[in-house]
Order: C-alpha cells, then structure tokens, then sequence
C-alpha cells in the first residue's frame, strides 16, 4: 500500500466511523420516536435496521484490521485505528439499545408514568453522542472531559426516574391479578429503557474516552 494511499485509507476509517454514528444516532431517534407515539411500524423499522449497522461494523472492523496487518502502524496513526476500532464496538452497541426501544414499543400498550420524561433522558443521550462524535472527528479533548461530567448528569437523571417509577408502584392500588401483571410488565419496560439510555451515556463517555487517548495518549477516562 503506497504512502497516499495508506493516508487515505486513514481519511476513509475516519469518514466511515462517523458516517456510521449518523445511522446509529438515526436509529436511536426512530426508536425515541416509535416508543413515544407508539409507532409499530416505525419501531419495526428499527428492529431490521440492525443488520445494516451490523454490516457496517463488521466492514469497518475489517478496515482497522488491514490497516493494522499491512502497515504496522505507529505512534498517532496506531492510536487513531485502536480507538476507532474501539469506537464503532460502541456505536454498535448503541444500535442494539435502539434496536430494544423498538421491541419495547411493541410489547408496550400504554403510558402510565407521565412523571417520567423519557424523552427528555433520549434527548440528552443524543446530544451527548453527538458531541463525541464531533470531538472524535475534531480532536476536541475539552468535550471529551466535559462529556464525562455529563454522564454523571445522566446517571443522576436516569436514577430519580426509576425512583419515580418503584414509588408509584409502591402507591398505585390494584385490584386484580391481571391489572397487577400488566403493571409489572409495564414497570419492567420503563426500568429497561431507562437503563438502556443510561448505557448510551456509558458508551458515549468510552468513545469521549477512546478519542482522548488517540489525541494525547491519555488513558484518564478508559479506567
């Protein structure tokens, strides 16, 4: 592989990386979208959209790989094909936390917890994402470290919901077996997603992670 070449190909990773983030960052508003509006055919959408991403992922894992077997790279270049073999493992598994918001949407049949503000805790999860994206794509390790803080206010969020969610439960009055299975149920698929958007926001902060230490060596957020 000639010089040029080779430092294309380093463009093409980047390019692809974040071309990737757009499709998942996509896939994780539909999912957003189809659970708030109870959309069956948009969370379907979602559901078999994750072969697509997973394809993606798997040619650009291939990419890394090449370029790691043919060239040998070293200091900057070798840093930057780790992370962002490293980071498209998390963008695919963002893919997947999307995917279980459109299975969520099927299996839900109504809202019963309005305190909760799902949406809200999805809106900050993609802004976060975003803003990684960008830092990865402009070598910005201030949003890096920035993005760490903000993980904890999603950590936060994510916690005095389900707080809201088991002390209504606790106060709500049942009536029968069945009402008292579908509640369960109900509760199960809101912990669930509010767990789900909290590990967008921990793999959000690995990407922050993996792109400062491709910029300055950094290791501060990996451990």
């Amino acid at each position: 592989m000639a010089r040029q070449s080779y430092q294309d190909k380093l463009t093409e990773v980047r390019e692809d990386v974040l071309y990737m983030s757009e499709v998942v960052m996509e896939r994780l508003r539909m999912g957003l979208d189809a659970l708030e509006q109870k959309d069956d055919e948009l969370a379907r959408e979602v559901i078999e959209g994750d072969g697509e991403i997973n394809r993606m992922y798997l040619d650009l894992e291939q990419d890394c790989i090449d370029l790691l077997a043919l060239q040998q790279p070293v200091a900057s270049d070798l840093r930057f094909i780790a992370a962002s073999f490293k980071i498209i493992t998390d963008l695919e598994r963002i893919a997947d936390l999307a995917t279980n918001l459109g299975e969520y949407t099927l299996d839900a049949e109504r809202d019963l917890f309005p305190d909760v503000d799902v949406q809200e805790m999805g809106d900050l999860t993609l802004d976060m994402l975003e803003d990684a994206m960008i830092a990865y794509d402009t070598e910005n390790t201030d949003s890096c470290r920035e993005l760490a803080a903000r993980d904890d206010e999603l950590d936060q969020f994510a916690e005095r919901a389900s707080e809201i969610v088991v002390r209504d439960l606790i106060e709500r009055e049942l009536e029968s077996a069945d009402e008292v299975e579908q509640i369960l149920q109900d509760v199960s698929r809101l912990l669930l997603t509010i767990r789900d958007l909290e590990r967008v926001g921990d793999h959000t902060v690995n990407i922050a992670a993996r792109t400062l230490y491709m910029v300055e060596n950094d290791d501060e957020l990996i451990y």
